[in-house]
């Protein structure tokens, strides 16, 4: 039976802003009270999203939450009128408004952990949503994400889905951000690889001190229990302090794998060599390419600036593997002349594209934050939701959508308009016919 791996991007969503909410991620904190640009934001990912789908590559869409989170404002105080809440939060409580109208939604890597059936016990796809309690704006997400992954993967006989962990930042959870899985093909059982940033108990291990760790260990042993993997495919990896410190906020910032090739910055770990001693001895005797990225090649400021890691690694049809990423790592020199570098050597990546997601970008997520994988069977594929993967006509009816119902320019004093309320809400409804989701938002309740 084939198998593949399928990408679910997120949707850009329609109160797209730069508000600089993001504590840790250089590229949010220094574009924020920018004047954004939501529609183009969509588009980019759209077409992003379309060229993998010509490229042979199974695409999915996700959709974003709803913004503003009116009902997470009344809950702490602000009563009357859309139109009065929303003045009350502008005047009194800035920053709190803009947390309720981010759009971090379409970064679907932190959307949830994902396990192919062929890791799990019971043979099943499994997911857990992110809690993301380490950034208010995006904790709130969880309970939305939820619906819209069952809405997407509903056939029970096929896809488990679980409630997001404990709302506590000992057990602070950001997803596949901090995941990758390696694998012989998609279909074999493969080896998931879980990167921490701090225990959650035991303030004697070593943590980061300028910045946040997101992700606990005792968070990604939880998601690993709940997805019935075992001791022989699961490797715990603490990422380095000190990189974190630099503005590495996510593991998929400094390191991402796709089948048996693991790429990766040299300061990306803490005790690299054991882990990679680790990864060799349950990953067996089948070829694996570890291809480490020195500090005198590419610094780890320069990774940061380019999202040189945070592009996709994908299997094209053919066979060989491609990377997507951003226009940024063309621009940089010291990234673009070690991709091309790249590309001589013997490795499996023989192909780079390049895509502009600056609208991304500037608010501190690549190509590799925009998606969400999952690896499926025939079986499994033919049992999501149709109307979540991407086609011509579905490119067009979804460019037509953004197209009608977003704006191309929207500032910080835009979030007090209460129209924009309702023209996120009929955007939103629409959306939900067109990916035939049914009633997953608050509003439509």
């Amino acid at each position: 039976m084939k198998h593949i791996e399928a990408n679910f991007d997120g949707l850009v969503g329609p109160t797209h802003n730069y508000a600089g909410l993001s504590f840790g991620n250089v590229a949010s904190q220094s574009n924020a009270a920018a004047i954004s640009n939501p529609k183009s934001a969509a588009l980019q990912g759209l077409a992003k999203m379309k060229a993998l789908h010509d490229m042979g590559m199974t695409q999915g869409v996700l959709a974003p939450q709803q913004r503003p989170d009116l009902n997470m404002l009344r809950r702490i105080g602000f009563s009357g009128s859309d139109a009065q809440v929303l003045d009350k939060a502008y005047r009194d409580a800035p920053a709190i408004l803009r947390a309720a109208y981010s759009a971090s939604s379409m970064w679907t890597a932190n959307a949830a952990t994902v396990s192919p059936s062929a890791d799990s016990a019971d043979n099943k796809v499994h997911f857990t949503p992110a809690n993301l309690v380490n950034k208010f704006h995006r904790s709130i997400e969880p309970e939305v994400t939820g619906r819209i992954l069952r809405a997407t993967f509903a056939d029970t006989s096929h896809f488990a889905h679980h409630q997001h962990l404990p709302e506590h930042d000992q057990f602070g959870d950001e997803g596949a951000a901090n995941h990758t899985r390696l694998c012989r093909q998609y279909g074999d059982e493969g080896l998931q690889l879980f990167v921490y940033g701090r225990y959650g108990f035991d303030l004697s291990k070593p943590a980061p001190q300028r910045y946040p760790a997101r992700q606990t260990r005792e968070a990604s042993e939880a998601v690993a229990r709940l997805h019935q993997l075992g001791e022989h495919n699961t490797v715990y990896i603490q990422q380095n302090p000190d990189v974190i410190d630099q503005g590495v906020f996510h593991n998929d910032v400094i390191a991402v794998g796709n089948q048996n090739v693991l790429f990766y910055h040299q300061q990306a770990f803490l005790n690299t060599e054991s882990a990679l001693a680790e990864i060799r001895a349950k990953f067996g005797d089948s070829p694996l390419h570890f291809i480490e990225v020195g500090t005198d090649q590419v610094s780890v400021q320069d990774a940061v600036k380019s999202y040189l890691f945070n592009t996709q690694i994908l299997t094209l049809p053919s066979g060989e593997m491609a990377i997507i990423a951003p226009t940024e790592c063309r621009e940089n020199p010291a990234v673009y002349a070690y991709l091309n570098q790249l590309l001589e050597q013997n490795t499996p990546i023989r192909h780079v594209h390049y895509f502009d997601v600056k609208q991304s970008m500037q608010n501190g997520g690549g190509p590799a934050c925009l998606r969400l994988r999952v690896a499926l069977s025939e079986q499994e594929k033919a049992a999501v939701n149709p109307h979540s993967l991407m086609s011509d006509s579905k490119y067009a009816e979804l460019t037509a959508w953004v197209e009608k119902h977003y704006r191309d320019r929207l500032t910080a004093e835009d979030l007090r308009d209460p129209q924009l309320v309702v023209e996120s809400h009929q955007a939103l409804d629409q959306l939900t016919q067109i990916l035939n989701l049914g009633s997953v938002y608050p509003f439509q309740r």
